[in-house]
């Protein structure tokens, strides 16, 4: 038995930062996926282990299932797949050790928290069986669009195919979707996967990759935006390496120096946000309504780039994306923690 699941990365169009400090941003979901594949092992293959390869780093990890279970044992034993669950600080000790056994190369060291999270989410969904799961993406790493959300969704969304707590056509050949129920509870435990490797997320990624579509976020509180006006966006990949909680940090420190000009900065970008989201919602009506919507967003798309700059953010590589599009009057901004990363060109239809 195999089974195929894919899920997408995401932007943030608008708040990154800001929404820190209790600003509304605007995130969608992008047409880059990540896949995931599961099979089990049948009794004839004769093999206990359970693989996990990541095709395009051409990296493959494998670990007896006796030694996962030695790793778990006592922590998951009353979790059921219909019941997300955090991973115990111990246990993910005793997780990271296993880890640890394969001898990550130096260079791709910053995966060993995404292979936690792996081993996780598959031993509360599928407990201890033999299996194969292969890894593809489309999505740049570190970049932020959100490919670590997007693995945590398409490894839950297999895991759960395979389980008692969703109902799957075996025998339907093609993609389909799960229900809303479903979707809810496919969230839930990417979520938990998403804590494993960034600690402290928003959210917002794994329901942007869950959901598709548009999501606004503010003070905690994720509602799905019904887009009406489907934006196509150039995304440029700097390929400047940044660290995102240096970056958050660095915008917090800055927010103490400089308390109510920060603070203005903020209330800008939530107004910008706000008014982002509207256009995105409001109903479209002929050519001209469309256009007049698209010059809307790349004047919001510039200022939040500006205000941006001013929290510290921005990046020499960033403004010279910025700088050559500007010569087509095309607008971009940053996407995500900045100092390099992804930014995105918004192309008028």
């Amino acid at each position: 038995m195999e089974v195929r699941a894919r899920a997408p990365g995401k932007i943030i169009l608008s708040g990154e930062h800001a929404v820190v400090h209790g600003s509304m941003a605007v995130a969608a979901s992008i047409s880059l996926y990540t896949s995931v594949s599961l099979a089990f092992h049948s009794h004839s293959d004769n093999d206990d282990t359970l693989k996990l390869q990541l095709k395009d780093m051409a990296l493959e990890f494998s670990w007896p299932v006796g030694r996962i279970k030695e790793a778990v044992a006592g922590f998951n034993t009353a979790i059921s797949s219909s019941s997300p669950t955090s991973c115990p600080a111990e246990c993910l000790k005793s997780i990271g050790a296993l880890v640890e056994e394969q001898n990550i190369p130096e260079a791709k060291i910053g995966l060993a928290s995404g292979v936690s999270a792996f081993l996780w989410l598959y031993s509360c969904i599928q407990g201890f069986k033999p299996a194969t799961v292969v890894v593809t993406s489309e999505l740049p790493l570190g970049s932020g669009l959100g490919s670590s959300a997007a693995f945590c969704v398409a490894l839950s969304a297999a895991l759960l195919a395979l389980s008692d707590s969703v109902v799957v056509d075996m025998v339907h050949q093609g993609w389909s979707s799960f229900g809303e129920k479903e979707l809810d509870l496919l969230n839930k435990w990417a979520f938990q996967g998403e804590k494993i490797i960034h600690g402290k997320p928003s959210g917002i990624d794994n329901t942007v990759s869950t959901y598709g579509n548009t999501i606004k976020f503010k003070s905690g509180s994720l509602t799905l935006m019904k887009s009406n006006l489907p934006l196509r966006m150039l995304i440029t990949n700097t390929k400047e390496g940044r660290n995102t909680k240096a970056l958050v940090a660095s915008v917090s420190e800055r927010t103490i120096r400089h308390h109510d000009a920060l603070n203005f900065i903020f209330n800008a970008v939530d107004s910008i946000s706000k008014e982002l989201s509207g256009i995105i919602e409001s109903p479209v009506s002929g050519e001209l309504s469309i256009s007049e919507k698209e010059e809307n967003i790349a004047e919001l798309m510039e200022m939040n780039q500006g205000l941006l700059q001013s929290m510290g953010v921005s990046h020499a590589s960033i403004e010279t994306v910025q700088r050559t599009t500007l010569k087509y009057k095309l607008a971009s901004k940053l996407t995500g923690a900045g100092g390099g990363g992804c930014v995105l060109t918004l192309l008028p239809t």
